[in-house]
């Protein structure tokens, strides 16, 4: 039965971030607006922003998804260990076992604001780089 949720969560994840993809690729794709009387140094310049941004961009979707792989499957192995603190006989086993259960479930927390942190930095310089120097 669990498998069938799981199974069912991960459908529809993959669904959302097929949607998203497909969004941003068509958003992508309105970039060739740019007016054809444009002067080809110009134009060159256009293509090469636009190469870059589009790499950069698919860079944070990889990011994203690997790391909304790793939260789903840190999320089931919390779900099992749930499911196993009731095989326990004794109050101090249940107070060892909810224990470790939710040092595990904080810890998975905190990689994950870690990862989110460390992947908007990542980001920013990203973009950061891709913004025009100025010629002063």
């Amino acid at each position: 039965m669990f498998n069938q949720v799981l199974d069912n969560f991960r459908q529809a994840t993959e669904a959302t971030v097929h949607l998203q993809h497909e969004m941003f690729k068509k958003w992508i794709d309105l970039w060739p607006g740019i007016p054809v009387a444009a002067s080809a140094p110009f134009g060159e310049k256009a293509q090469e922003f636009q190469k870059k941004w589009a790499d950069a961009f698919g860079d944070m979707l990889k990011r994203q998804r690997e790391m909304t792989e790793a939260n789903f499957k840190a999320g089931v192995q919390n779900i099992e260990k749930a499911f196993q603190i009731a095989s326990a006989k004794t109050p101090e086993e249940l107070r060892a076992k909810s224990l470790e259960l939710w040092k595990q479930c904080f810890d998975n927390l905190r990689h994950v604001y870690e990862a989110q942190l460390r992947g908007f930095e990542v980001a920013i310089e990203k973009w950061a780089g891709l913004m025009p120097k100025s010629s002063t």
